[in-house]
């Protein structure tokens, strides 16, 4: 088994299709047919049904392709690494972050990386959590940024909490609470028709699980949407949603109520893959990311409702 042919395989498996593989890859078709076949002599099963021009994985290739991108992943990574350390080339570090994080964490951290590293290549991939998680797996994302959850992180991942953020209520108007501080209970969000973020969003699991904890199903005036879309509903006054108050900061149009303690806070981690070294650039950023936490906690410069762990 060479590394060219899990490359191709690979290849194949992602555009379904022979002739586009090879054009991706670089090489003739035929030529990407033959190791392709060399590749199912040496496994000793085939790898892709072929049925009236139609590719699907066999058993056998579905249990090869997430080895394979975990065995290409690590080839790239040991060969970045060993690059930058006999400085053939610049390095690389790309990190993955939620949207809040995207516009509130993650650039003051990296105008620190960028000032400090010039030369070093940047690469920024927005997402959600779930979305992020899968990335870093895949040997997509060096680092991420993200909401770790209450069961724990997927095991094949190191992920450090550094923060903690409370959640708010945006809304147009002044809601009606019960509270004389004027904090808002999650129940008196029973009546208030919600905006609601896309299947896969940390805020939509964290929004129904907080109104299902009090007791009632919201009830939803839109449903789905990425964190400006979400914003920019309840600017219309289409409803009201739960967000992290660092997102509201710059949008005038949005008033913030808090919510009553217990309130709903998420923890903030950083993660990456446990069974791979980071890079220099890597560990650089982190240390980075941890150094700007610790610096605005010192100077009391995080944003209100955010509180440091690391």
């Amino acid at each position: 088994m060479q590394l060219h042919q899990l490359k191709y395989f690979v290849a194949v498996a992602e555009v379904r299709h022979f002739t586009q593989a090879a054009d991706v890859v670089g090489i003739t078709q035929p030529s990407l047919s033959k190791q392709i076949h060399a590749l199912e002599d040496t496994l000793g099963a085939p790898l892709f049904e072929r049925v009236r021009g139609n590719i699907t994985l066999t058993t056998a290739g579905e249990v090869l392709l997430p080895l394979a991108k975990r065995i290409l992943a690590d080839v790239e990574t040991a060969t970045r690494e060993v690059q930058e350390l006999v400085g053939l080339r610049r390095g690389r570090v790309r990190l993955g972050a939620t949207p809040s994080l995207a516009t509130s964490l993650a650039p003051p951290v990296l105008r620190r990386f960028r000032d400090a590293h010039p030369t070093v290549d940047l690469r920024v991939e927005e997402g959600g959590s779930q979305d992020l998680v899968r990335d870093l797996l895949r040997g997509d994302l060096d680092l991420a940024l993200i909401i770790m959850p209450a069961q724990g992180t997927d095991p094949g991942l190191r992920a450090d909490p550094i923060l903690t953020e409370s959640l708010v209520v945006a809304s147009v108007d002044p809601l009606p609470t019960a509270s004389a501080s004027g904090d808002l209970r999650i129940t008196d969000l029973r009546d208030q028709p919600l905006v609601m973020f896309r299947e896969g969003y940390d805020l939509r699991d964290a929004t129904l699980q907080a109104c299902r904890a009090a007791g009632f199903e919201p009830t939803l005036s839109v449903d789905g949407g990425e964190m400006d879309a979400v914003l920019s509903f309840v600017e219309a006054g289409l409803g009201v949603a739960l967000v992290p108050g660092i997102v509201v900061a710059r949008r005038p149009g949005i008033r913030v109520t808090r919510l009553a303690p217990p309130g709903v806070r998420r923890t903030i981690g950083v993660a990456r893959r446990r069974d791979v070294v980071p890079t220099h650039a890597g560990r650089e950023l982190r240390r980075i990311l941890l150094d700007y936490v610790h610096t605005a906690v010192a100077a009391d410069e995080l944003p209100p409702g955010v509180e440091a762990l690391a």
